[in-house]
């Protein structure tokens, strides 16, 4: 009898789970406002006709919507966006529309069902069988809303949802100004859409659904907006036995019912059940306080690159007469984040777990413009961040609070994550701006709503403050909001909400980073001497920098018309579609290879550059590691649209030169040498002395002959950077009349290369003399499928050629010839040298079929080998 019993309390159990929640996403439809000639009581009936409204893509926006009917072209493509009305012009009733979604839900006996919308944007009325839902207009697109339906659902189980949607009230003029003329920021909403300095404007401004719905299902108890928080004392090792952590565990629970509800409410985390009897009045929400847990020998959370991204299950529910009314899960990781001012640096030093952090990061502004997300295009942007060696992303003001997908992505792969508030030094007033509408102190207000503004930063807290790899809040970028939002942010919101993670006033303050050479405080943007980043001190944590980022040919080749594959010239003014699409000009610094005779020249050269840029930016920060600077942070690692700057991949997500050399450059364990005097250089970033490393400096001419120059075992500290050797000397006596390759080595002793890094170098002129006219090397090439995902190519190059230079490797169909994307590389832009062989690690996602490699370097022809 008690196996029967209990069979049928998880039988039970089960059936909540399949039940609880689901979302609305298929199967809507929808029409401009002007075409529907009916109120929102009359077409939320079933009766009304919407046979022939227009598919509609939601969670999405009008533009996602427009375009997937092909009503426009693609504007990422191109000058399309060209011909896609603004908003400013047209009006906003030109982007007003009416949504409709038919589905099939009831409740029964203390059932509540409960319709959530995650994002809107920017105002909506909504309608559920004939009745309005919301009394008061939903206002503001950084707020998630929730509604109890159960009153308003039909007695046959078939309900019709219609949701009517406004574009913000202030969707500026797309004046070519950062954020357009500024008005944008009146509202709660995105500041780009308006346009800026990498993105051209979009033309709804993101009105749409644009974010989940869905429909929850509880019985007389609603879990909302649990916290768990995590607290790891002392300083800790990734490995061996830990000491206790405590978790600590609150949650709102609402009792929407007309009689109080008592029970337990318990959470489990690692095998381990707390409960608390509690009593819920009716009518009322509350939030209960758990009893805290001492977590015996914890599996710890750390960031990418220095342990394991360890996540435990949470489970909380509210069990009454053995029956769970409502139930949330989560995953968390145990970890603590803190920050300490370090008085060397005059910048703030993070630590994690009682280990300080070097930041390496980028910055990310959003998934897609046009809001299309997805699990599966988060995790691959951020998986590409982790394979950049970066270990944070800073979100970016203009944009959004980044979706719960983003964070488990980040949680997942071990990205600290940087999040700011909806405030820019553009359009929020740090400037005079002759583009801007409206004068600084009247800016310096927006948005016109502080209360529905306090009220969307407390609602968003809520919605990611669980996540490990969420680390800090920032005001906003460059600028803080005004006052009355601020300090109850800071001294109130916060610790009333959180009370784990630091606030940045803004993102490039002094209470970050000290400003001691003037300036704005971060930059700068544009390409950069290589030398600079080694000699030239800057921020000490510089919450912006870097630019460069022109795709390689194929990249080009999905949003650029042939007839404008013209290969920009330095001093000229670049094609119309590149300088759509932001190109800025780094053309000085390709002449050097000799001046790009097509596109296709100009994007294979672009890539050395852009390859060479990011690799000399982190070396020249971590060879200044805890002297000059605590971190960095890229400016920037991605693009929303098709843009042709700031970008490590594209926006197919389609890697280029930039994430190599990134990646390159922030090995955790790295060997380098200084442009300015060619001391050769160890940097450990992780906890631990590494002892018994052989460093192993060589150079190489065009003919491919090495001239050995040194090896000899070293040891470095952790968290810190050991200069060994200069080889300028040796370097000088070389004939450097056509430039060397430099190549350097750390092996351990079993002679397994734990670090190599190849530089080429130019002759006195400063010419590349000889990558002009370097010999082309027979590259043999071998592909083999590991299984699950992987495929192993192998680079070998013989005895007596000259140096296979700098060579790409893309997974393809082998009958299309279309590159397979994403696709991750443990290296990319590979060198191989005289001899020598190379295997680089490729995955891929999904089920894919008849694949192929092709490789293609500076001097070895492209080939297409077939996968063994």
């Amino acid at each position: 009898m008690k196996k029967i019993f209990l069979l049928l309390l998880l039988c039970s159990a089960l059936t909540v789970n399949a039940q609880q929640r689901y979302e609305l996403n298929s199967g809507w439809v929808c029409t401009n406002i002007k075409d529907a000639n009916a109120s929102g009581l009359e077409i939320s009936k079933a009766g009304f006709p919407v046979g022939n409204w227009m598919q509609a893509t939601v969670p999405g926006t009008v533009l996602t919507t427009l375009l997937n009917n092909k009503k426009v072209s693609d504007p990422f493509y191109g000058m399309n966006n060209e011909k896609i009305p603004d908003v400013y012009k047209t009006g906003n009733d030109y982007y007003t529309y009416w949504f409709v979604k038919d589905f099939e839900e009831h409740a029964v006996g203390t059932e509540q069902v409960w319709l959530q919308f995650r994002g809107i944007n920017y105002k909506a009325e909504i309608y559920l069988n004939g009745k309005k839902v919301n009394p008061k207009t939903q206002v503001g697109m950084h707020l998630r809303a929730q509604y109890n339906i159960t009153k308003f659902l039909s007695p046959n189980g078939k309900n019709r949802l219609a949701v009517i949607v406004y574009p913000p009230d202030f969707p500026g003029n797309p004046n070519g100004g950062q954020g357009g003329d500024g008005t944008i920021a009146k509202g709660l909403t995105t500041q780009y859409t308006a346009g800026w300095d990498w993105i051209q404007p979009t033309r709804d401004r993101n009105t749409g659904i644009w974010d989940k719905v869905t429909i929850e299902k509880t019985k007389s108890i609603n879990i909302q907006n649990p916290q768990v928080i995590t607290l790891v004392p002392g300083k800790r090792l990734p490995e061996g036995e830990q000491k206790p952590a405590t978790v600590k565990v609150s949650v709102e629970v609402e009792n929407p019912t007309n009689q109080a509800v008592s029970g337990t409410l318990q959470y489990q985390i690692a095998g381990k059940l707390i409960k608390l009897s509690t009593s819920i009045a009716a009518n009322k929400t509350i939030t209960v306080k758990l009893p805290d847990l001492q977590l015996e020998n914890p599996k710890l959370w750390w960031p990418s690159g220095y342990g394991p991204q360890n996540l435990y299950d949470v489970k909380i529910e509210f069990v009454a007469a053995n029956q769970v009314l409502d139930q949330e899960q989560l995953k968390v990781g145990v970890r603590q984040i803190d920050n300490t001012w370090n008085e060397h640096t005059r910048s703030m030093g993070t630590f994690v777990n009682g280990q300080k952090i070097f930041i390496k990061g980028g910055n990310w502004i959003i998934s897609d413009a046009m809001l299309r997300f997805s699990d599966a295009r988060y995790d691959a942007e951020v998986r590409y961040h982790k394979d950049m060696n970066l270990n944070l992303i800073r979100i970016w003001g203009g944009a959004i609070l980044e979706r719960p997908e983003f964070y488990n992505a980040c949680d997942k792969y071990g990205l600290l994550v940087f999040q700011d508030f909806w405030f820019s030094g553009d359009c929020n007033g740090r400037w005079v701006d002759p583009m801007k509408k409206e004068d600084q102190w009247t800016r310096r207000n927006y948005p016109d709503d502080h209360n529905l503004t306090l009220t969307a930063i407390e609602d968003q807290i809520k919605m990611i403050r669980n996540h490990a790899s969420l680390a800090f809040w920032c005001g906003g970028n460059e600028i803080t909001p005004p006052e009355d939002i601020l300090e109850p942010l800071k001294n109130n919101i916060l610790p009333r909400l959180d009370g784990t993670r630091k606030l940045f006033d803004f993102s490039n303050s002094d209470e970050m980073s000290y400003n001691s050479i003037g300036g704005n405080g971060d930059g700068p943007y544009g390409i950069q001497d290589i030398k600079t980043f080694w000699g030239t001190r800057t921020f000490p944590y510089n919450s912006e920098v870097g630019s460069v980022g022109v795709g390689d040919y194929v990249s080009l080749l999905r949003f650029i018309p042939k007839e404008n594959l013209i290969a920009p010239q330095y001093k000229a003014k670049p094609d119309s579609v590149w300088d759509y699409h932001k190109y800025i000009s780094y053309e000085q610094y390709l002449n050097p290879y000799g001046k790009p005779k097509s596109a296709e020249d100009f994007a294979m050269k672009a890539q050395l550059a852009n390859y060479d840029q990011y690799r000399a930016l982190m070396e020249g920060f971590s060879n200044k590691m805890w002297d000059w600077y605590t971190g960095s942070i890229i400016w920037k690692t991605q693009n929303p649209w098709t843009a042709m700057r700031g970008q490590m991949y594209d926006y197919y997500l389609d890697p280029n030169a930039c994430l190599y050399g990134l990646r390159k450059g922030s090995e955790p364990l790295h060997v380098m040498m200084n442009p300015l005097d060619s001391m050769v250089t160890i940097v450990n970033n992780g906890f631990s002395t590494k002892n018994n490393l052989m460093v192993q400096a060589k150079a190489y001419d065009m003919d491919g002959k090495d001239y050995f120059y040194s090896q000899a075992f070293n040891s470095v500290g952790p968290s810190s950077v050991r200069r060994l050797f200069p080889m300028n000397e040796f370097l000088t006596k070389l004939d450097k009349k056509e430039g060397v390759f430099v190549s350097l080595r750390i092996l351990d002793q079993k002679q397994n290369i734990l670090s190599e890094n190849i530089y080429w170098l130019p002759g006195k002129d400063g010419e590349y003399s000889g990558l002009k006219s370097i010999k082309q090397a027979p590259l043999k090439v071998s592909a083999i499928d590991q299984k699950n995902g992987k495929v192993a190519v192998t680079l070998s190059n013989a005895n007596g050629s000259p140096v296979a230079f700098f060579n790409r490797i893309a997974l393809i169909n082998g009958n299309t010839g279309e590159r397979i994307l994403p696709a991750f590389y443990d290296d990319n832009y590979v060198s191989i040298l005289p001899g020598e062989s190379k295997t680089v690690t490729v995955e891929y996602t999904g089920k894919q079929s008849n694949l192929a490699v092709e490789v293609y370097g500076w001097n070895v022809e492209k080939q297409k080998v077939n996968i063994q």
